[in-house]
C-alpha cells in the first residue's frame, strides 16, 4: 500500500528545492526533475483512482435505490471499471518502471564472431533485417563504420538508428545469434553453424556521462565512405579515442568532418555508458554474463536455421517458422513476446516509491 501522505510530501519538498536555482546543480537538477516527473504522475493516477472511488459510490448508491436512470448507472459503471483497470496498468508501469532509455535512439554494432567469412555475410543478413525492420517503425538507419570482406559481407559494422522507441525495441536483439546454414561457397552441400554478436546501445544525453576533453585523442583521416560508396578527397573521417578507458569509435558516415566528429562523440558517450552500466551491473549480480558475450558457439540468444525455415529465440523459448519473413524485417512476433517477459520480469523488482 502506497503512503500517498509522504509522496505529497517529498513532491512539495522537490518543488520547493527546484525553485532555489543557486542551490542545485545542473546534475541534481536532472535527477529531482526526473523524480518530481515520477511523483507527479503517481499523484495524478492517485487523485483519478478517488474520483473513480466516489463515483462509483455514487451510481451504486442510485442503482439500490431503484433510480428510473438505474441502466444508465450500470452502464456508467461499466465504463469507471475499464478507467480503473487503465489506471492500475498506468500505476504499474510508474511502479515497475521500463528502461529510462527506451525511448532513445540507438548504435548498432554487429560483429562477425565463429566462422570466418560465412560469420561475415550473416553480420550483413541481420543488418539488412535491422534496417527493413526500422523502415516498418519510420526510423532512420545511417551507416556509422564498416569494415569489409573481400566475398562481401562485414566483418563488423556500426550503425546509427533514429527514431522514437527504438532502444525499448531493439535492445533484446544483445547478444550472440547463431546461424545454421549452406554457405554459398560450400560445395558438398554441408551445413555451417556461424555466430554474430550484436550490441544495441541506447544513444546518451551528454548530461549523463561527462567527458574531459582531454581525455581525448581525435584524429582525422581520408575517408573511403561507409560501405564503400564513395571516397572523399578530404580528412572527413573521424577516430577518437578516450585514453582513461581505451575506448575507440569511428565515424565515416557524414562528407562534414564536423558532422561526423559530432556523431563519433555520441557513439563514444553510448560506449561509456554501456561501460559502466555493465560493471555496475557485474557487482549487483556477479554470475551475470557480458551483453554480447564472447561469440563462441555455444553462447546464443537466437538460433537461424535455414534448413529448416525456423527462428527460435532461447530466452523465452519461442519458435516460428518463417525466417524468410523475419529476415526481410518481419521481426514483430519475435519482439513482442519478449517485451512481455521484461514486463512480468519488472513486477518482481517493484520500485520502492
Amino acid at each position: 500500500m502506497l503512503d500517498w501522505s509522504s509522496i505529497r510530501l517529498e513532491y512539495d519538498q522537490i518543488l520547493e528545492r527546484l525553485s532555489d536555482s543557486a542551490s542545485v546543480s545542473s546534475k541534481d537538477r536532472v535527477d529531482l526533475q526526473k523524480r518530481s516527473a515520477l511523483l507527479r504522475d503517481l499523484l495524478d493516477i492517485h487523485t483519478d483512482e478517488e474520483r473513480i472511488a466516489r463515483e462509483e459510490a455514487d451510481f451504486s448508491a442510485l442503482i439500490e435505490q431503484g433510480d428510473e436512470l438505474a441502466d444508465l448507472y450500470r452502464e456508467e459503471l461499466v465504463a469507471l471499471k475499464a478507467q480503473k483497470t487503465a489506471l492500475e496498468k498506468k500505476l504499474e508501469d510508474k511502479l515497475y518502471p521500463a528502461d529510462e532509455h527506451d525511448n532513445n535512439s540507438v548504435f548498432l554494432e554487429i560483429r562477425a564472431g565463429a566462422g570466418g567469412l560465412e560469420a561475415a555475410l550473416f553480420v550483413a543478413d541481420l543488418f539488412r533485417m535491422y534496417s527493413m525492420y526500422a523502415v516498418t517503425r519510420n526510423w532512420e538507419v545511417s551507416i556509422v563504420d564498416v569494415s569489409g570482406t573481400d566475398i562481401g559481407g562485414y566483418k563488423e559494422l556500426f550503425a546509427y538508428i533514429k527514431g522514437k522507441g527504438v532502444y525499448g525495441v531493439l535492445k533484446f536483439e544483445s547478444g550472440v545469434h547463431r546461424v545454421q546454414r549452406v554457405p554459398a561457397t560450400e560445395g558438398a552441400g554441408r551445413i555451417h553453424t556461424s555466430t554474430v554478436t550484436v550490441a544495441v546501445l541506447p544513444e546518451i544525453d551528454e548530461v549523463e556521462v561527462n567527458i574531459n576533453p582531454g581525455d581525448l585523442r581525435v584524429d582525422y583521416y581520408r575517408s573511403s565512405g561507409a560501405g564503400g560508396q564513395h571516397v572523399n578527397t578530404t580528412d572527413s573521417a573521424v577516430r577518437i579515442t578516450h585514453i582513461p578507458t581505451g575506448v575507440v569509435v569511428t565515424c565515416q558516415d557524414e562528407r562534414s568532418q564536423i558532422k561526423n566528429k559530432a556523431k563519433a562523440m555520441k557513439m563514444l558517450q553510448s560506449r561509456i555508458y554501456q561501460a559502466e552500466k555493465e560493471r555496475l551491473d557485474a557487482e549487483r549480480s556477479s554470475n551475470r554474463k557480458s551483453q554480447i558475450g564472447s561469440g563462441d558457439r555455444s553462447e546464443k540468444i537466437r538460433t537461424y536455421n535455414y534448413p529448416q525455415n525456423r527462428i527460435s529465440d532461447h530466452r523465452i523459448d519461442v519458435t516460428l517458422k518463417k525466417l524468410d519473413m523475419v529476415m526481410n524485417g518481419d521481426m514483430q512476433d519475435l519482439i513482442d513476446p519478449l517485451v512481455e517477459n521484461e514486463r512480468l520480469e519488472r513486477r518482481q523488482n517493484a520500485r520502492i516509491v
